[in-house]
């Protein structure tokens, strides 16, 4: 398993898959051709079908500046391919002299198919939760944060506590800024006014959703805004953990530290979900980045709350095993609507989950590793409209009635 550190990335979203992903593969592929004079980029499946509402031929034709890039956003399907593939193409006038296929596998990843993969190295030797609890029991260790530092050395502290630090400001932002999302949804902003609304009565879960919702909304704005977020593990799911991590340290006078111990928990929980599953919407649906977010969360929160690594694993599973299913159908390919309200649903769903672990501990039939193998089954057989494409659900209704 790679490092937990391919899990936290700070960019510039909307899209970690669809922004992020064809940035890196654009830097790369200009680095490969400096003499080229011009490029084409063809994109298939999600990438031409969402790829204007993410920003993906705004992004590509920045990085390839000042050469001409003409985006072209295909119709052909690619049999056996990443729903997130393009083909890049380097130009010297009218000659192509350079050709280079790229898949962008979520998380600001990129994968080319025949190429090994030699930027991102295994750390783990373990590669699924009951091999990583099995080696934590015969070490003693009691912490998925120790399991982390033994395997990362004491720097990956210093990694994540900037990543907290990224998190937090991206939070900041978010709740110190107003007005109109663009996109032409016309989508209010509405982190701030969830933070600052007073209400009559003083009810504490009412008080709790506040200010957990209004963390998650004002990160996912930040995104949809194209601000600076962190991955956790996508830019479409970003608002998930900082939300329930801020919440805590609220609540609790966490430090920093403490919090970045959670971290390092909720890492674990991603880098197993990426490797054994997917994090990619554009390949299972909204279940592999919210799902996979809510998890990471719950984990988190049960770790920064001292419970057992039967607990943690517990909190991790419950959070997935009810977004199974989910799908991704973003309107007008924007990560709007659903996206942002979901960050905020999924984020109180982790709370709950790492809450019903500390009390039902010891009584659980389903494992994290079978609940990631039933989201990628799941996922798989998704029909593509709900796979990051905007051709079902919501997206689809949406545009029946003719608003654009």
């Amino acid at each position: 398993m790679k490092s937990i550190r391919e899990i936290y990335k700070v960019g510039k979203g909307p899209s970690s898959s669809h922004t992020m992903g064809p940035e890196r593969a654009a830097k790369l592929f200009r680095a490969r051709n400096p003499e080229a004079d011009g490029f084409r980029v063809i994109l298939y499946g999600s990438l031409s079908k969402t790829g204007v509402g993410h920003g993906t031929d705004r992004v590509l034709r920045e990085v390839l500046a000042p050469c001409p890039a003409e985006i072209i956003f295909s119709k052909e399907t690619l049999p056996g391919a990443h729903p997130n593939t393009m083909d890049m193409i380097a130009l010297q006038g009218e000659q192509e002299i350079s050709r280079l296929r790229v898949e962008s596998i979520g998380g600001g990843d990129i994968r080319i198919p025949g190429e090994p993969d030699t930027e991102s190295p295994e750390v783990y030797p373990e590669n699924s939760f009951a091999e990583v609890a099995d080696f934590c029991k015969w070490r003693y260790i009691d912490k998925l944060s120790s399991y982390v530092e033994l395997n990362e050395g004491e720097e990956i502290w210093d990694f994540l506590l900037e990543i907290w630090q990224a998190m937090k400001r991206s939070i900041q932002e978010g709740l110190s800024t107003t007005g109109t999302l663009p996109g032409g949804l016309k989508v209010q902003r509405k982190a701030k006014y969830l933070y600052e609304k007073e209400t009559e009565e003083d009810i504490p879960a009412l008080w709790e959703l506040q200010r957990i919702a209004a963390y998650a909304y004002a990160v996912a704005e930040q995104n949809a805004d194209n601000g600076t977020v962190v991955t956790a593990p996508t830019c479409g799911a970003c608002g998930v953990l900082p939300a329930v991590l801020k919440y805590a340290q609220d609540t609790h006078n966490y430090s920093d530290e403490q919090i970045a111990r959670g971290l390092a928990a909720a890492g674990i929980i991603g880098s197993l979900t990426k490797r054994n599953a997917s994090i990619s919407g554009a390949e299972c649906g909204c279940q592999a980045e919210i799902g996979t977010a809510c998890s990471m969360a719950a984990a988190a929160l049960a770790e920064i709350y001292d419970q057992n690594l039967d607990q943690v694993e517990y909190a991790a599973e419950m959070a997935m095993e009810h977004h199974l299913g989910l799908t991704c159908d973003p309107i007008c390919g924007l990560v709007q609507i659903p996206c942002i309200e979901r960050n905020a649903v999924a984020a109180m769903r982790a709370m709950n989950a790492c809450n019903l672990s500390y009390f039902l501990t010891g009584s659980r039939n389903i494992s994290y590793d079978m609940v990631c193998r039933a989201m990628k089954e799941t996922g798989l057989n998704l029909s593509h409209q709900y796979k990051e494409t905007s051709e079902g659900g919501l997206a689809r209704l949406y545009g029946r009635n003719g608003r654009k």
